[in-house]
């Protein structure tokens, strides 16, 4: 589903982040679809949108969370 996708995406980037020999690209599609997009010279850039509905305050509470962990990420300037 999309928090495992979600969380493997966590994964990715934290390993970019540390400059690990092993980036798990391959551990979910959306990895796999976004390799190009995530490595190298790219820019990426992350949006996240919370709603202020009661109703859906356990997704927004998860998009916080996922959110927080990306925060702490800085892979360095983009290269042209």
């Amino acid at each position: 589903g999309i928090n495992k996708s979600l969380s493997a995406l966590g994964d990715v980037m934290e390993a970019l982040d540390k400059g690990s020999n092993h980036v798990p690209f391959r551990n979910s599609k959306l990895t796999y679809l976004l390799q190009d997009s995530l490595g190298g010279s790219a820019r990426c850039m992350f949006i996240f949108a919370a709603s202020p509905s009661e109703l859906n305050s356990d997704e927004t509470r998860c998009t916080f969370k996922f959110a927080k962990r990306l925060r702490g990420i800085t892979l360095g300037a983009a290269k042209k």
